[in-house]
């Protein structure tokens, strides 16, 4: 026997053991597959439920008011999703929402491009304000985004005159299109959030910016001993947000024709929900914004099970919706425990 021979298997025993030790563990591929996946699963049976259960559930009109339900409150999620990755949380979306809806219709008078960009301009100022505070003050998010939350509702009813001003938008302008038109059968919104959607995917995964994003929820004193410009992630994803709810908030103007003020109550925390129930980490560093689109979608599947019973309240949407945040938040703590401990 040569030396060669006596010396060749050592290497290949040590390969194999580290290759075992870097294996992912079978409770680790459980907890990533039902944080993955755990959303998607659900969705398919809750609309194959629905579907077996309630006629009207699969029709045409019933998919298509579904589907533009959905696509407000998830170009809202879009934003939210980037802001918890970074381990943050934004407050402020529901009344931005709100805000950024009156803006929209007031502007409109002036002209599509007014209409668009007033919303945008203000939310995302406010947002820029939030992230500013946050990052470089290092003030708590929750306070700063509840700040944020209660001034944009002031503003908007010194805007509207206590509530009491409606603006209304002109069906026949191309910004009441935006809302109203339909592509290829479907509402011009909808196009519009999966476009957003596929975007922020690209630059949440494919980026340096996303990667920071990660880091930042991760770790961030880690982050910032790797070069990671924390403050200026923290203060682009609350932006982000603020943008992202102005958006959506111009796209329902469009879509009602008129700037309602009541709207938006309650939003930011359809948001979270959407956000988390999709796989999003409360505690940041990790999460998807398919993920997030799928938590959208099941929230609203939800929702119009429970109109279609009629005889539930509309209520019972925000119990049923609150109970399976916490069944979702609990799931997610226990499988995180349990792959720790293998």
């Amino acid at each position: 026997m040569t030396t060669a021979d006596v010396r060749d298997p050592a290497p290949q025993a040590v390969g194999a053991e580290e290759a075992a030790v870097d294996a992912p563990r079978p409770a680790e591929r459980l907890s990533a597959l039902a944080q993955q996946h755990g959303a998607l699963v659900t969705l398919v049976l809750a609309v194959l439920a629905a579907a077996l259960t309630f006629e009207p559930f699969l029709t045409a009109d019933n998919l298509q008011n579904m589907a533009l339900s959905s696509a407000f409150l998830a170009v809202v999620a879009l934003g939210m999703t980037f802001v918890i990755v970074t381990g943050g949380i934004d407050l402020s979306v529901g009344s931005l929402f709100a805000l950024g809806g009156v803006l929209a219709a007031w502007g409109s008078q002036y002209g599509t491009a007014v209409a668009l960009l007033l919303p945008l301009a203000v939310c995302g100022l406010i947002g820029v304000l939030n992230g500013v505070l946050i990052a470089r003050s290092r003030l708590a998010p929750f306070i700063v985004t509840l700040a944020a939350m209660l001034g944009a509702r002031g503003l908007l009813l010194a805007v509207t005159d206590e509530g009491s001003q409606t603006y209304l938008v002109d069906k026949s302008t191309f910004f009441a299109a935006l809302g109203q038109g339909r592509l290829l059968g479907v509402g011009v919104p909808v196009w519009i959030a999966l476009v957003l959607f596929a975007a922020g995917a690209l630059v949440l995964r494919r980026t340096r910016f996303g990667q920071y994003v990660y880091a930042v929820g991760g770790n961030e004193d880690a982050a910032a001993l790797m070069g990671a410009p924390v403050a200026r992630t923290k203060i682009t994803v609350y932006t982000l947000s603020g943008l992202c709810a102005g958006l959506a908030g111009a796209l329902n103007a469009a879509w009602l024709v008129s700037g309602v003020t009541i709207l938006g109550s309650g939003m930011e925390l359809e948001a979270i929900s959407a956000v988390v129930i999709g796989g999003t980490l409360l505690t940041g560093g990790s999460g998807f914004l398919s993920g997030s689109l799928v938590g959208v979608l099941l929230l609203k599947v939800i929702q119009n099970v429970i109109n279609q019973i009629g005889s539930l309240d509309s209520a019972y949407q925000q119990v049923v919706s609150g109970a399976f945040l916490a069944v979702v938040v609990i799931a997610q703590t226990w499988l995180g425990r349990r792959g720790r401990r293998t």
